[in-house]
């Protein structure tokens, strides 16, 4: 586009901004905003089309949606904790939402005004936003091993659900008396989304802070209590998988070879994995980068070869010319809610022995725990896995009583 253009698209861009702002969509003609802009009408309507069409560039524009995807990647590298991460975005979106009140208050009060193709174009775009946050919320339980009983995409939606009707009250009258300040609202927020309501038990009388720690240990996984699978468990459940489709095979089939989190299986790509007859490795594109072997062998079974094991005869067996790993049956990288759908398939006939199913971060520790049991040193895994050396001790431990029980049993035999 020619650069005198793009300049005239701006102005059109800003000048609807100012318009929409401080009088309405519904009272803003294209003729104002053509005025502002110092441009003829008609050049309006060749840029965008509609004033509808113009509000979507506007939103767009103004960072209302766009913004939030960096401010994610800022708190994510910030985030020590789960209850951190909730409270630093929690901050960003109202802070990246704030910032343009007039506008906001304009496009809610007035979406009444606007046409079915319009409203289902903001929708998606808070749909895009929410699967940002749903992928931030993953990889935050994943790094803390801690289990949602809710997905993450559920998450998300109520939590920016919550977020947005606290900032339309706050745009919209001060003197609702709800809650103190927005810190207050915040604190409650993240306690609601990380301990609920209530507490269950019967004439508790304990301080609220160690209610708090006693709920997190009864609901968190932490890195002191690993959950690592039997053998047993584990064959049955990569059978089941293969049983229920190549995809699901395949993806069982990486969890549990190459110990992989599961946020990390969706953004890979073809070209990540690389095989030969000596080998088969994935690289890992996110956060540190790093290589991990896939293994031939699984808690004491093999799995085909380095070139023909489930993950490359899934690739064999797809039509498709995209660039992901893994795509979903419409031909789309595959999502959250896709994996989530797809273990759950996987494991609803397989019963732990609290009556639970398995989980999908438990293949990452069944695999922590094997590699050091074969001899791995637990400063290499800390290199394949990107977990810290402080965070693999239990796992270190976990090995050891593994070893520790096979040998007992073996001296047991030789009596």
């Amino acid at each position: 586009m020619p650069p005198a253009r793009s300049a005239t698209r701006q102005r059109l861009i800003d000048s609807a901004l100012a318009l929409f702002a401080s009088q309405g969509f519904t009272e803003t003609t294209t003729r104002q905003i053509a005025d502002l802009a110092q441009v003829n009408e008609a050049t309006l309507f060749r840029q965008f089309g509609s004033k509808h069409d113009l509000l979507l560039v506007a939103i767009e524009d103004s960072g209302i949606f766009t913004r939030l995807s960096e401010a994610l990647k800022t708190s994510l590298a910030q985030a020590n904790s789960l209850p951190q991460a909730l409270t630093y975005y929690s901050q960003e979106l109202l802070e990246s939402l704030g910032q343009t009140p007039e506008l906001i208050r304009s496009v809610v009060g007035e979406a009444g005004h606007y046409t079915p193709e319009n409203r289902r174009a903001l929708g998606n775009s808070v749909k895009a936003a929410n699967q940002d946050v749903a992928n931030y919320l993953s990889r935050i339980l994943e790094q803390e091993q801690i289990y949602a009983r809710i997905t993450p995409e559920k998450l998300a939606g109520l939590l920016n659900g919550l977020l947005f009707g606290a900032l339309m009250i706050e745009l919209t009258t001060e003197f609702h008396g709800l809650w103190g300040d927005r810190e207050d609202m915040l604190n409650s927020l993240v306690q609601l989304c990380l301990y609920g309501a209530f507490d269950s038990s019967e004439g508790s009388e304990q301080p609220r802070a160690e209610a708090e720690v006693a709920i997190v240990a009864n609901n968190t996984i932490t890195t002191n209590h690993v959950a690592d699978l039997s053998a047993d468990l584990v064959r049955s459940l990569l059978l089941q998988a293969k049983k229920h489709s190549p995809l699901a095979y395949a993806v069982t089939y990486l969890l549990f070879a190459a110990g992989l989190q599961p946020h990390e299986l969706l953004t890979l790509q073809r070209s990540h994995q690389i095989s030969n007859a000596r080998h088969h490795l994935i690289q890992v594109p996110e956060g540190q980068v790093r290589q991990v072997p896939v293994n031939q062998w699984i808690m004491g079974k093999r799995y085909g070869s380095y070139t023909n094991n489930p993950l490359s005869q899934w690739l064999k067996s797809r039509k498709d010319d995209s660039h992901f790993l893994f795509v979903n049956e419409a031909g789309s990288p595959l999502t959250q809610t896709d994996l989530a759908t797809l273990w759950q398939a996987v494991t609803a006939d397989l019963h732990l022995t609290d009556n639970g199913t398995p989980r999908m971060d438990q293949a990452r520790q069944t695999w922590c725990v094997e590699m050091l049991m074969k001899g791995m040193e637990i400063e290499d895994l800390s290199i394949l896995s990107g977990w810290d050396i402080a965070q693999l001790q239990p796992y270190a431990r976990r090995a050891r009583e593994n070893a520790a029980l096979e040998r007992a049993i073996q001296l047991d035999q030789k009596v």
